[in-house]
């Protein structure tokens, strides 16, 4: 059956922005606002965003040119009713704007949504060609766009700048395959795999290839595969060589047609950006996904550390695979009748250390907003983690794994993983020092060599491979926190809320999302009425003195009230007269009253005597009239 595709023209939505003059003028922060001392905090200051402006100086003289990042993924529409519904929404972030407003809602811009229920994979190029269609008429051409901000018309062109996408989507973007022995994209031909016999698995080694060339590491043989590493790092395909390679591929399109790929069987089909002029020139044109990496990697870590059945990368055929490559023969599984022993590797937990890692995660107390609740995701009885959403794997590595591991590992396995953690949490780093990522990208390739040196063959699949990757494309584009999948993800989470007629999801999601475009211009004509998609800090009333968070409001009887009263008046020290005073009182009166009865008496009749007594006395100070009042 044939699929339906909504496409939501791009240019009278740029129109629009430049229309309103406080957008207008955010449109241009990069060139007039943006702090240049040298670091990366922006992709205005990556090497790819200035190489463009040298290569087209036409393009780069005016700051109001726009650079865009297109984002696409699959998404379910219904939740959890179904499980087999893949929605794709195209999306385009806008560059220019400053770093705090390119993730929000407003901002994010839906050009398309393709149908499901199937995703369309590798013909993902029909749906996008009345896109790509618009925006090399932007670069070509241009059109005529008025700034409110200025109060004139210009020439408004825009560009691509890169694509964010998870590993499957980078593929069907990209045309390349990222399954099967050559799966690394920046490897390509010259990525080393291993086909294991017994896991099934293809796994991506020696990485001692990445260190510097004359590291201990490449010596060492009975630590890793047996042999010395002499090779270098391979080299990155320039855009140039990827278009050489896929210019003669002859595509067709359609799951029912036979596919023609390349000879090498690495790349599928010529992707449709290539029709985009410039679309060469840039240094990285897909970026890899550092969410999903860390997902990934931290969930394989976490399977093995706990053994959770299914996660784990260590097993019965992970030992048998270490037998048939002749390597760790301590860790070869011992036959013993019918059963089969497994000698303990480095990175096996106990139960008590098990018992100790998941009562630690389980007791951590964080802020309000700084994660989900750690303590729901600690399955105790079980000894494992269930339920880990991308940001609660990112929470984990950045902070909580490191502190959770101390005392209950070999030093050098913690160490190892530490270090990881360490690294991820450079990685994502809002402002970078790019003198400092020869010493981040070395690290990167010793962690993953240590890793190689503690865990079995099958924990290094794809997702860890690519950490190797991902500091030269901070080098080459800036900080990831605006090139990775959680703003995207969270718009998602927005559009899922749109879906009100089930027979027809995508319909529903794109005629509300309009709906609501168009409220949202309207808006900015009423003096009154917030943007949407624009939410206001939760710590602006903060500020201004009404805390927003932390307090309740109790209401108190009035026996509450009265022996709070009691008790501020029986401690200060100006009022401690008057309680002798009124307890000789009571003595006098009933001589006969014990100490336990003089002051249940005492406690009883004491505010009303003390406040006559205060109120009578002209004398009074105003601090007691205030007490007696209470």
């Amino acid at each position: 059956p044939a699929k339906v595709c909504w496409y939501l023209p791009i240019i009278p939505r740029f129109k629009r922005l430049f229309a309103n003059a406080h957008d207008a003028k955010n449109l241009s922060w990069h060139s007039d606002d943006r702090k240049s001392d040298g670091l990366l905090r922006h992709p205005a200051d990556s090497p790819q965003w200035k190489t463009i402006d040298r290569l087209y100086p036409e393009f780069g003289d005016e700051p109001r040119n726009l650079r865009l990042a297109l984002a696409s993924d699959g998404m379910n529409p219904y939740g959890s009713l179904s499980s087999n519904h893949s929605s794709w929404p195209v999306l385009l972030m806008i560059y220019n704007l400053p770093p705090w407003l390119c993730i929000l809602r407003k901002y994010i811009i839906l050009c398309m949504m393709i149908a499901g229920p199937r995703q369309p994979g590798n013909d993902i190029d029909v749906y996008l060609t009345p896109l790509i269609e618009d925006l090399k008429q932007l670069w070509e051409e241009g059109v005529d766009v008025w700034d409110a901000n200025v109060q004139q018309t210009f020439r408004l062109r825009t560009m691509v700048f890169c694509t964010i996408n998870d590993f499957p989507a980078y593929g069907n973007l990209s045309g390349y395959s990222v399954k099967g022995h050559h799966a690394c994209p920046i490897c390509e031909k010259n990525t080393s795999f291993i086909q294991l016999k017994h896991g099934k698995k293809t796994v991506y080694t020696r990485h001692r290839r990445f260190l510097k060339a004359f590291h201990p590491y490449r010596r060492l043989k009975k630590a890793f595969n047996g042999s010395q590493e002499n090779e270098g790092p391979p080299e990155p395909l320039t855009g140039n060589q990827v278009h050489d390679r896929v210019k003669d591929i002859v595509t067709v399109f359609g799951k029912s047609q036979k596919k023609t790929s390349s000879p090498n069987n690495m790349w599928k089909k010529r992707s449709i950006f290539f029709d985009l002029p410039y679309w060469s020139d840039l240094y990285v044109r897909h970026c890899l996904d550092v969410m999903h990496v860390e997902k990934n990697v931290c969930d394989s870590l976490i399977g093995t550390l706990l053994n959770i059945k299914g996660k784990t990368k260590d097993g019965l055929k992970c030992r048998q695979d270490l037998v048939d490559m002749g390597i760790r023969e301590q860790l070869h599984p011992i036959s013993q009748g019918r059963r089969t022993y497994l000698p303990p590797a480095c990175h096996t937990l106990s139960t008590a250390e098990k018992k100790s890692f998941c009562q630690c995660l389980r007791n951590v107390k964080v802020p309000q907003g700084y994660s989900s609740n750690i303590k729901s995701l600690v399955a105790l009885n079980d000894l494992k983690l269930v339920g880990l959403k991308s940001h609660d794997c990112h929470v984990l590595m950045q902070q909580l794994l490191p502190v959770a591991i101390r005392g209950i590992l070999p030093d050098k396995v913690r160490v190892a993983i530490t270090r990881l953690c360490f690294l991820f949490n450079a990685i994502c780093s809002k402002v970078i020092n790019p003198h400092q990522l020869d010493d981040l990208e070395n690290e990167a390739a010793i962690v993953i060599c240590q890793l190689e040196m503690y865990f079995p063959p099958s924990f290094f699949d794809i997702m860890v491979h690519l950490i190797v990757h991902l500091v030269r494309e901070i080098r080459l584009c800036g900080p990831v926190f605006l090139r990775w999948m959680y703003p995207i993800e969270r718009y998602m989470k927005v559009l899922k809320g749109y879906t009100k007629n089930q027979y027809r999801p995508e319909a529903s999601i794109v005629e509300r999302y309009v709906a609501e475009e168009a409220i949202e211009f309207c808006s900015q004509y009423m003096e009154t009425v917030e943007a949407v998609g624009v939410p206001k800090s939760r710590h602006d009333r903060t500020r201004g003195g009404q805390g927003t968070r932390g307090f309740n409001v109790v209401t108190m009887s009035r026996q509450d009230v009265s022996q709070a009263h009691l008790y501020i008046l029986n401690n200060t020290q100006e009022v401690v007269p008057y309680i002798q005073t009124h307890k000789q009182y009571l003595t006098s009166i009933n001589p006969k009253l014990n100490m336990m009865k003089l002051l249940q008496e005492h406690n009883r009749t004491f505010m009303n005597w003390f406040k006559e007594t205060i109120m009578s006395d002209d004398n009074a100070s105003k601090t007691l009239r205030l007490l007696a009042i209470g």
